[in-house]
Order: structure tokens, then C-alpha cells, then sequence
């Protein structure tokens, strides 16, 4: 562990370069890694780690390959004492990415309070960019009032960090910041050092890995945590400085309290999760609520402790006065303090909504016993009272800083919190209709109809007014277990409101049946029936198709345009204000793509659903369903929104969040400010300005990227699913087999029992080649479509080099391949394949494949991009890779030697008992704990 005395700390009377501090942080906390090292196991595992650390930095340090140096010093390691390094090298990966967090954000004050210019992707800066195109207070007003962004925290969990690491970690992170903002005196420091020092200790002493795999219900848990982290404060606020900026440059006044909208799949995904079910579904609207109504009378109990007003001194307004009658609150001791009285029966009345919905009572249970309120809104009205009392004798100033954010947050939160989406593959829809229809005698076989009849059939069964269930009927458990969702979704809406479950998302959509089966399965369980005006049918929900594969995103355009056209479907539509929600899939079509394919299929699907929307006079929003790595469509997300094509974000989007991407977002406030400002920020700018920048070169750019796009589909395709031998190739180099056995998520990684490739998610498939350090899917195929499409012709490179500095789609494409580039060792990855690839030949020519194909991306992105440096563009991440790389290659050599030692001996010494079995078990967990320090440590796990 790194050694040597810490500079000193980053405060008023320091000056250091940007860098500096954050060096001296990563050291600090090396070195009492070290020294817990030291004391809990002894001097000669501290030596030995000791040894690798300083062989693998001076290797990097020198452009040389770590591999030979650390494939000397691990070889024959006693399994247990590998455990400990792995630990060791894991743990100060993840102390090293919390340093840089932690210097992320003393870089943010440090401008901030130097005056420079708005950084990129805050809002000062955005509003600013608006206000120099000549943006109208009109046209800002009618945007930012209604604008609308949602990331949505989705079942794809990813994140291995157990929460009690997690926590632990957020305070290193505190302390560390306590060191950067004071000057502390020898006391304070040594007191700083000790909290430092025991937190590491109390790291060193937890298991790394869960004990046990997650449930679902633990997902939900895991994911609302991050309310109490930074959302619950953060989203208010944030209303607040949308409001605030704009009035402050246009004059105007917006009142928006859903301009972030969280959501959840967690609990609601049920496509490929089986354990997925109505008592599921229920149980995370039950959680969902269960935290919104905890935050608010945790707020309004604070309210009533700090509005301490006495009526001696002020004078309330009427409508006060009567609310602190109405509290029943007689104690002598508040008479005249009519705020806290009214407060207590405001948080009176919220223990007995919290009663009403969820049958339970705060642990600071009420005075008295008063009614319930019906909805948010009647809340909200009580809380508006106590803040126009408190302007009325002259306390604006505490009611801005008290009231004013309780209010943000019921407006924001309501009683559900966020939005829980619901969804599942088509294919099970049809089942489940196919099976209704047989038993009711609508039509034998549903799903032998051409897609005419089948429209046909199903329309009719919308206008009519008789159910499909049988009350005397013993369904399949299919169909059971689905209509039982769709019964818990209509009890939820029942309980907190329509806002609960707001989508139901249709994987592998690809025709209006699709959509229709929905709306009828809706209709069942009384969430779909006439509107108020009886002139058409309402949904309680808005019905999202979502388009994964190439091929699927090539005919969407089509499918939306006869959606567009059905008579039935476009009365759901015209109750919803004619806002259609359409869902895009990065991860699938990548992996059934390759990386330019996948994007170009994206942006040309965005593109014309734009056009087919506009064309029916229909408002198109789109949800984006991005994952953490690049090959997931991952990336900076203020880039991404920018990089659109021209339309595709009009006033809103959603957007997922997964796996590691949550904590790094979320888990504490600043961090969770910045990337909710970003996606704001981006999202304005997107709506108004063109970003897209092509002009009269629109034609002839899409034309270039039909054809190189179309080079490396042909090019990712012969080598992922037309190469003899690469399914074991995969399955050996990298560790998918055993990712089942690390207690990540509670879905299957893959959709059947099948090994195809085809057949297991995208998840596992990016996780397993980042473990090997190849991150494929985040550039294969892009070197050689170049290539191939240049050829020889100096005109073309001049024209494609051309696009790369103007287009801000092809720019955030060849930036984030650089990214992920950049992360990626060859010499590492082919190690895992001399050492794991038993059929050598196989090896050599995959890899001598993989490695020219490298060579040539590297080669056009130094052409395109003018440097050679994949990183001049992103120097937070060079100084980030710096610092954890050395950290990370001990753990990759490690893996290695522990998947050839259990793929030699599990399967006979997991049968039997004794000594061989726990040395087969004890190699396991080290392969489980490599896993999950190279994801951490990556931040590059699905």
C-alpha cells in the first residue's frame, strides 16, 4: 500500500495543483490500508502485496505490460493468502474511486468560488447558451413549465457493493471532505485520522460479498435507500433553481414540480423474472409509499420543532389560526405557538393517511386522532397556509428556507414517491389473450390469426363490455400469475393514486396487437374503460413498446405508423393528451449488433418515429434504456441527450439508471445534483437549439453512416455469431459461468436454459468481456468499417474526419469508444486466453481477429480525433485511470489463476466432503471476490 506522509489538506491556507490533493488522498488512504493490512494479517501479507503493488505501479508507470512481472510473483499462491490480496486490491479500488468523487466535487466548489464561467451541463450554463439564440420568455415559460425527465432506477441490478459498504464508504468520503474544506488544527487532524482509520478497519473486517443471493425485494430496498442518500433533498431544490434561473434571466415565473419524475422497473420488470409477482408487484408500491409518507412526516414533525412563532410577537393569518384550532393540540405549553399547533395536526392527519394506506403508524405517533387526507394535494393546501402566514408578518425569508421545500417535496413525491413501470415480453401477452379468448369461446386459437384478424378481434373485445375472466375457470398459471399483476397495479391506483404505475412497458413490440393486448389485459382488471366524457376509452396508463433489435428498431417506424393509424388505439391516445411514450434498447441491440451498428440503428429509428409522430399529430417521448458501459449505450448523459437527432427530445425524456451507475450517481447529494442538473441542462439546450449541425449535409452524413454502419454489422456478425468455436471462446475467456454464482441481482442471466449467446442478456454479456479487460462490445467492428470504407481514398477520410468535428452524434460515438478504449488491455485479455482457451489455435485466431480489428479503431480514432491520446478530451478519467489501473491488474492475474483451478476441480470436489470440497469452495469465493473488486474498481460492471 502506498506510503509516506499525506500533503498537506486542500483548504485556505493551501495551494496545490488540481491534481495534487487527490493523489495525496489515494496515498493517505493506501497507507492505512497498509497498516490495517499489517496488524490484522501479519508483515509477510502486507510485504507481499506490498511487492505487487509497487511491481504493477512501476510497470504501468513505465508503458510496460504488468502481465510477466505479476504472473511471476502470484504464480502458486496458497489460495487463502490470494483471498487477502484480492481483498487488499479491491478495497483500495474502491477507496481510490471515492477520492476522486471527493475531488470531483472540491474541483466544482473551487470554480464556483473563483467566479469562472457556468461549467457545461449545469444549468446556468444551458440557460445561458438559451439566452444567447434569442430564446423568448414565452417560449422558456411554456418549456420549463412543463418539462419532464425521469431516470428511472431499473431490476437490472449490477451494483455488488452491499449497502453496508456503501455506507461506509460515504463517510471516508465525508471525512475526506472535511480534510479539503478546514484547516485543522493537530487535534482535528489526529481525530479526522482516527475516524479515517476505523473506517478502513471496519471495511477490512466486512465481507465483501453478500451471503446470500438478492431477492426482489431487497432490489426495491437497496434502490430507495438513495431517497434518504440525496433524492428526497436534491429533486425539491432543484425545482427550486430551475424557477429561480429562469426568472432571474427572463422575468417570468414557472411553477414546475415534475421536472425531475423518478421511476422504478424494481418490482415491476417481470420480463425473464419469475420471481416477479402480484405480492411483489404490491409489495414495492407498499415500500414506494411507505418511504414517501416517512419523508413527509419526518419534514412536517421538523416543521412543527422549528416554527416556534409565538402569537405574542406575530400575527398568523386567519386561515393559521384556524388550522391550529382544527389540530386538537391543547397543550398549555403551545398556546401561543399556533405554527407548531397546526403542524401537529397537519402530521396528525398525515399518521392517519399513512394508517388509511398502509395500515401502519410513524414511530412518533400522533397526539390525537384526525382524519386522513384524501390526496397530496389536500397536503399540500394545509402546508401552503402555514407558508403564506409565515410571508404575511414578514418571515418570507424562513418560509423559502422551511416550508417551501416540504412543499417541493409532496408536489414531487406525492404518496407513491416515483413511478413504478410494469413490464413483460409480448409473447406472454399473447399467451395470456390466446388462453382468455379460448375459455370465454371468443376464439379458439388467438394465435394462429394473421395480424388483421387478430387487430380485428381484439378491438371488438375493447368496445364491448363483457370480461374475459371466468369466474369458475382454472387458468394456467401464466395467465393467472399475469392478470394477477394487472389486478395488483389496479389496487395500487386505487390506494396512492394513478401516478404509481404509469407505464407498462411491451418488450419485443413489433405490431398494433402487441399494444392492443395490453389495453385488453387493462381493461380486465378495470384499469381501461370509457372516459368521462363517454366519446372513448381511457387507460390508466400510458402503453410503451419497446424496440431492442436492430431489426425491431429498423421496423419500428412502421409499427408506431399503424398504431398511428388504429381508430381504437388513438381514443387511448387522444385521453392522454396524444403523448405516446415510445422505449429504444441499447444493450440488446448491441449485443445482437455490435456497437456502430446499434448507435446508428438508434439514432435513424429516433429520427423517423420523430417524423411518423409529427406526420399523425402526435407528441413522441422517448425512453431511453441505457446501462452503465458504453456498450450499453452508457456514457456522460449530458453528451448523450445532446448527441439526439433533432427533435427527439421535446421538453422531456426518461431514461435508466442501473448497477454501479446508482451509486455513482446517487449516493450522496452532490453527486446526485450534478447528474440531475446534466440531464436538466441537456434537455433545455436539446429542445431549443439544433444540435445536430449537419445543414444540407444531412443526406449525404446518413448515406456515410448507412454504409459504415452497415460494414460493421457485417463485420461484428462474423465474428460473434458466424465464428466457429466463439461461444466457447467467450464462455472460457471470460467468467459468465460464474457470474450466476455472485449474489448480484435476483434475475437469471440468461432468458432459457440455452448457452447461445443470443439467449443471454445483455448484462452478463458486458459485465463477462469487461472482467477480461476486452470491453468488445463497446468498439468491435468500428476499425475495420473504416477501414473497409476508406480504403485508399484520401477524399473520404477528409470527409468522415469532417463529420467527426461538426455532427455531435458521430463526435459523442467516437468519444465514448475512445472511453471504453482506453479502459480495455490487450495484453491482459490475452492472457486470460493463452491461460483459460484450452483449444489454442481457436485462441490465437479469435484474438489475432480482436487485436487487428483494436489496432485499426485505435489507428482512425487518433486520425478522426487528432491525438493519439484517447483521453485529451476527458482528463478526469486519464487521472482516474492512473491512479486505479495498477490497483486493478493483481486482480485480473488472480482471476485467472483461480478459474483455471476451479474449472479443473469443481465439479468433482463440490461432490464430495472434506478438505477438497472447502479448498473448492475457498476458490470459488475468490473468484466471486476478483469479480467484484474488477467491477467496482471499473465502474464498467453491465
Amino acid at each position: 500500500m502506498p506510503s509516506g506522509n499525506p500533503s498537506p489538506p486542500v483548504g485556505s491556507g493551501a495551494v496545490l495543483s488540481k491534481d495534487a490533493a487527490v493523489s495525496d488522498d489515494i496515498r493517505l488512504l493506501g497507507r492505512m490500508l497498509g497498516d490495517v493490512v499489517r496488524v490484522q494479517e501479519g508483515e509477510p501479507t502486507f510485504a507481499l502485496i506490498e511487492s505487487v503493488r509497487t511491481g504493477a505501479v512501476g510497470a504501468r508507470r513505465e508503458g510496460q505490460s504488468p502481465v510477466p512481472f505479476l504472473q511471476t510473483l502470484l504464480a502458486g499462491l496458497p489460495t487463502r493468502t490470494a483471498l487477502d490480496v484480492i481483498r487488499s486490491f479491491s478495497w483500495i479500488s474502491l477507496l481510490a474511486n471515492t477520492a476522486e468523487d471527493v475531488h470531483h466535487e472540491r474541483r466544482g466548489r473551487f470554480h464556483r468560488s473563483t467566479g469562472t464561467a457556468p461549467q457545461p451541463g449545469s444549468l446556468a450554463a444551458a440557460l445561458d447558451r438559451l439566452a444567447e439564440a434569442g430564446i423568448t420568455a414565452e417560449e422558456i415559460k411554456t418549456v420549463a413549465s412543463a418539462l419532464t425527465v425521469s431516470p428511472v432506477l431499473t431490476a437490472h441490478p449490477t451494483e455488488v457493493r452491499r449497502r453496508t459498504v456503501i455506507d461506509t464508504l460515504q463517510e471516508v468520503a465525508r471525512l475526506l471532505d472535511l480534510r479539503g474544506r478546514l484547516d485543522m488544527d493537530p487535534a482535528e487532524r489526529s481525530d479526522n485520522d482516527a475516524h479515517l482509520h476505523a473506517a478502513i478497519l471496519t471495511l477490512w473486517q466486512t465481507a465483501f460479498l453478500r451471503v446470500s443471493k438478492l431477492r426482489v425485494r431487497d432490489e426495491i430496498g437497496e434502490a430507495l435507500r438513495y431517497y434518504d442518500a440525496s433524492l428526497a433533498a436534491v429533486i425539491p431544490a432543484l425545482h427550486a433553481d430551475l424557477a429561480r434561473a429562469v426568472e432571474q434571466r427572463w422575468g417570468v415565473r414557472i411553477t414546475n414540480s415534475h421536472a425531475i419524475s423518478m421511476g422504478s422497473w424494481i418490482g415491476g420488470d417481470r420480463d425473464g423474472n419469475p420471481f416477479v409477482t402480484a405480492e411483489v408487484v404490491r409489495s414495492a408500491m407498499e415500500l414506494q409509499a411507505s418511504t414517501a409518507l416517512r419523508l413527509h412526516l419526518e419534514a412536517v414533525d421538523q416543521l412543527s420543532i422549528d416554527l416556534s412563532m409565538s402569537e405574542r410577537l406575530v400575527s398568523p393569518t386567519v386561515q393559521l389560526l384556524r388550522l391550529a384550532e382544527s389540530s386538537q393540540d391543547n397543550s398549555q405549553f403551545r398556546m401561543d405557538e399556533p405554527y407548531r399547533r397546526a403542524l401537529r395536526g397537519v402530521y396528525a392527519r398525515l399518521a392517519a393517511t399513512a394508517h388509511r394506506l398502509l395500515g401502519t403508524l410513524p414511530t412518533h405517533p400522533p397526539h390525537a386522532t384526525l382524519p386522513p387526507y384524501a390526496s397530496p394535494e389536500e397536503l399540500i393546501d394545509d402546508l401552503r397556509i402555514v407558508d403564506s402566514s409565515l410571508r404575511s408578518h414578514g418571515t418570507a425569508e424562513i418560509a423559502d428556507l422551511r416550508v417551501v421545500p416540504v412543499i417541493g417535496a409532496v408536489e414531487s413525491f406525492g404518496f407513491h414517491l416515483c413511478g413504478l413501470d410494469v413490464r413483460q415480453n409480448s409473447a406472454v401477452h399473447e399467451a395470456v389473450i390466446d388462453e382468455l379468448f379460448r375459455v370465454v369461446g371468443a376464439h379458439p386459437s388467438y394465435a394462429s390469426l394473421d395480424e388483421a384478424d387478430r387487430v380485428r378481434l381484439l378491438e371488438n373485445e375493447l368496445q364491448s363490455l363483457r370480461p374475459l375472466l371466468s369466474p369458475v375457470h382454472v387458468y394456467s398459471d401464466l395467465a393467472r400469475t399475469e392478470m394477477e399483476i394487472f389486478a395488483a397495479v389496479a389496487d395500487g391506483m386505487a390506494r396512492f393514486g394513478e401516478r404509481i404505475v404509469p407505464h407498462a412497458i411491451i418488450s419485443k413490440a413489433e405490431s398494433v396487437s402487441d399494444v392492443l393486448e395490453v389495453a385488453l389485459m387493462a381493461k380486465n382488471a378495470g384499469l381501461l374503460r370509457s372516459d368521462t366524457t363517454g366519446t372513448g376509452l381511457r387507460c390508466a396508463f400510458d402503453i410503451v413498446p419497446l424496440f431492442e433489435t436492430i431489426v425491431d428498431l429498423q421496423q419500428a417506424p412502421d409499427t408506431m405508423n399503424a398504431l398511428f393509424g388504429n381508430g381504437t388505439y388513438r381514443q387511448l391516445l387522444a385521453a392522454r393528451h396524444n403523448l405516446q411514450e415510445v422505449m429504444i434498447g441499447y444493450s440488446d441491440s448491441n449485443k445482437d449488433g455490435g456497437y456502430l451498428a446499434a448507435n446508428w440503428a438508434l439514432y435513424r429509428a429516433e429520427a423517423a418515429l420523430v417524423d411518423v409522430a409529427g406526420a399523425a399529430g402526435v407528441r413522441l417521448q422517448f425512453f431511453h434504456g441505457r446501462g452503465g458501459t458504453v456498450g450499453r449505450g452508457g456514457g456522460p448523459s449530458y453528451e448523450a441527450i445532446l448527441a439526439q437527432p433533432p427533435g427527439a427530445v421535446r421538453g422531456g425524456l426518461r431514461i435508466t439508471e442501473q448497477g454501479e451507475v446508482v451509486a455513482a450517481k446517487y449516493s450522496q447529494p452532490a453527486l446526485a445534483k450534478r447528474n440531475l442538473e446534466a440531464i436538466l441542462a441537456a434537455s433545455l439546450e436539446a429542445t431549443f437549439l439544433d444540435s445536430e449541425g449537419l445543414g444540407d449535409q444531412r443526406s449525404r452524413a446518413w448515406v456515410v453512416l448507412d454504409e459504415l454502419s452497415g460494414l460493421a454489422f457485417e463485420e461484428y456478425r462474423a465474428l460473434v455469431y458466424d465464428t466457429p468455436g466463439f461461444t466457447g471462446f467467450f464462455r472460457a475467456i471470460t467468467p459468465v459461468g460464474e457470474l450466476g454464482k455472485l449474489n448480484i441481482g435476483s434475475r437469471p442471466a440468461s432468458r432459457t436454459a440455452s448457452d447461445r449467446i443470443e439467449d443471454l442478456r445483455a448484462i452478463p454479456w458486458v459485465f463477462s468481456w469487461s472482467q477480461c479487460r476486452l470491453m468488445l462490445p463497446g468498439w468491435f467492428g468500428t476499425g475495420t468499417a473504416i477501414e473497409r470504407w476508406v480504403g485508399t481514398d484520401s477524399d473520404r477520410a477528409h470527409e468522415l474526419q469532417d463529420l467527426a468535428d461538426r455532427w455531435p452524434f458521430l463526435r459523442s460515438v467516437l468519444s465514448n469508444m475512445a472511453m471504453v478504449m482506453a479502459k480495455a488491455d490487450l495484453t491482459i485479455a490475452r492472457h486470460y486466453a493463452s491461460s483459460l482457451v484450452e483449444d489454442a489455435e481457436l485462441a490465437n485466431t479469435i484474438m489475432g481477429r480482436i487485436e487487428a480489428d483494436h489496432a485499426k479503431a485505435l489507428e482512425w480514432l487518433e486520425r478522426l480525433r487528432g491525438s493519439a491520446d484517447l483521453l485529451f478530451d476527458n482528463p478526469s478519467l486519464a487521472r482516474s485511470i492512473r491512479n486505479r489501473f495498477p490497483y486493478l491488474d493483481p486482480l485480473n492475474m488472480l482471476q485467472v489463476e483461480l478459474l483455471k483451478q476451479y474449472r479443473a476441480t469443481d465439479s468433482v470436489a463440490l461432490g464430495n466432503s472434506g478438505p477438497q470440497r472447502d479448498l473448492a469452495a475457498l476458490v470459488e469465493r475468490g473468484i466471486l471476490l476478483s469479480i467484484n473488486g474488477l467491477a467496482t474498481g471499473l465502474r464498467n460492471s453491465g
